[in-house]
This record gives C-alpha cells, sequence and structure tokens, in this order.
C-alpha cells in the first residue's frame, strides 16, 4: 500500500514537471507527456480502488 501510494505521488509528480516545462518552452511534447502521465496514473489509481472494494464485498 505504501508502496502504491509513493509510486502515485511520483507520477503526479512527473506530469507536474511536465506541465511545467511545457508552460515554460511552449513545446507540445511535454504536454502531452504530462497528459499520458496523468491518464495512466489515474487509470491504475481506479483500477486499485476496484480491486480494494471487490476484496472487501467478498
Amino acid at each position: 500500500m505504501l508502496l502504491f501510494r509513493w509510486a502515485v505521488m511520483l507520477l503526479l509528480l512527473a506530469a507536474g514537471v511536465s506541465f511545467a516545462l511545457y508552460a515554460g518552452t511552449g513545446n507540445p511534447r511535454y504536454k502531452r507527456f504530462g497528459l499520458a502521465i496523468f491518464k495512466w496514473t489515474v487509470i491504475a489509481a481506479l483500477g486499485f480502488f476496484l480491486v480494494l472494494v471487490i476484496e472487501r464485498l467478498a
């Protein structure tokens, strides 16, 4: 659980840094990279919480 929290926080930090680089440079590559990181982080988090809910119900 702690490892998952750290992984999510680091991925969100990486997305934030990528968005900051986009804001600073205007290079759309950083925005696409930040959105991809954010999207997959949210999908992984939803999957993790879905497993916790299913485990709780069973």
